[in-house]
């Protein structure tokens, strides 16, 4: 029986292997539009497809981002500055990928752009905090892609949505695990509604990799401003032992994480170039070793697991 088990395993991955290592034609052709393209997986992403071949279209979000990136890339590439918690700005990035496009349509749009701050434990923030995390990793993907799909339905192309691992656990307060649960949920539901049309949506979650949304400097800074602006009642509750605590387990972030940016972009290049890509992929040990595994377990033992690992408030039971 058990052997018989193992055949079917290995032939189901040998299929797999075999599919995904297909792929699909006249990419010199096709168009492909990345938001956030000034640092991280974004500029990697666009410069590996640059030497791919494919016509990249690339959203920074300043102009020094968007030279420095045209420095590094052949003439094929072109840039626009976009600010994707801006209509105005979307609808002008919107009208220029049209231009450029024409007929075609638009074969992949990849939607990364994202921050991590304000983080903090969620009575630390206010509504401002949460709104200014979702308007960026949320409603910014949210408004770019529809306004930008016909152009991909026309094309029969790709959407790419960066998530996060923390879409699926989510681990720490503040808006980021809430907007990349809601990437995830958009996502699918986009996928279901675009599969008529021969669109596929592909969604990345990330484990940690260094980049400035992991920047333990800054996410150090944002703790530390919460901490600052919250009220003497939450300051007692939760004491200043937990903050100390908490920024030295931050300040070694930056050892956690993974230097080696193209175990994603290779992820988001695939989903844009197989004929048969994934539905998600997990890069990062961290994220198939551990934060997987703990999405599928009881709630009462990942609650166990992180509260462990955390410090506790001052006041605590």
């Amino acid at each position: 029986m058990w052997l018989y088990l193992a055949i079917l395993v290995g032939l189901y991955y040998l299929l797999r292997w075999y599919r995904e290592r297909q792929v699909v034609s006249h990419l010199r052709d096709k168009y492909v539009f990345i938001t956030g393209c000034d640092s991280g997986f974004g500029n990697l992403l666009a410069r590996q497809l640059d030497l791919r071949g494919l016509r990249v279209l690339a959203a920074c979000l300043t102009e020094k981002g968007a030279e420095q990136l045209r420095v590094k890339t052949s003439d094929r590439l072109e840039t626009v500055i976009l600010d994707v918690t801006s209509t105005e700005s979307i609808a002008a990035a919107t009208q220029w990928v049209k231009e450029r496009t024409g007929d075609r349509g638009l074969w992949g749009l990849v939607n990364n752009a994202g921050i991590s701050v304000p983080t903090a434990p969620n009575e630390w923030l206010t509504k401002p905090d949460f709104v200014k995390m979702l308007n960026v990793n949320l409603l910014g993907v949210i408004e770019v892609t529809l306004s930008l799909l016909p152009l991909v339905r026309r094309a029969k192309g790709r959407v790419v949505n960066v998530s996060s691992i923390m879409g699926r656990v989510a681990l720490f307060g503040g808006g980021y695990c809430i907007s990349k649960y809601g990437v995830e949920a958009f996502s699918d539901s986009l996928r279901r509604e675009l599969s008529h049309f021969g669109v596929k949506v592909a969604i990345i979650e990330p484990g940690y990799f260094k980049t400035f949304v992991t920047s333990s400097a800054v996410i150090s800074r944002s703790f530390q401003d919460a901490w600052d602006k919250a009220s003497p009642e939450v300051k007692e509750a939760y004491g200043e032992r937990l903050l100390a605590r908490t920024l030295k387990a931050v300040g070694s972030l930056d050892k956690m994480c993974s230097q080696d940016l193209s175990l994603v972009t290779n992820c988001m290049e695939h989903a844009l170039t197989a004929c048969h890509p994934r539905t998600r992929y997990s890069p990062g040990w961290d994220a198939k070793l551990i934060y997987l595994p703990m999405s599928y377990m009881p709630t009462f033992l990942v609650d166990a697991m992180i509260n462990w690992r955390n410090p506790r408030p001052a006041k605590a039971m």
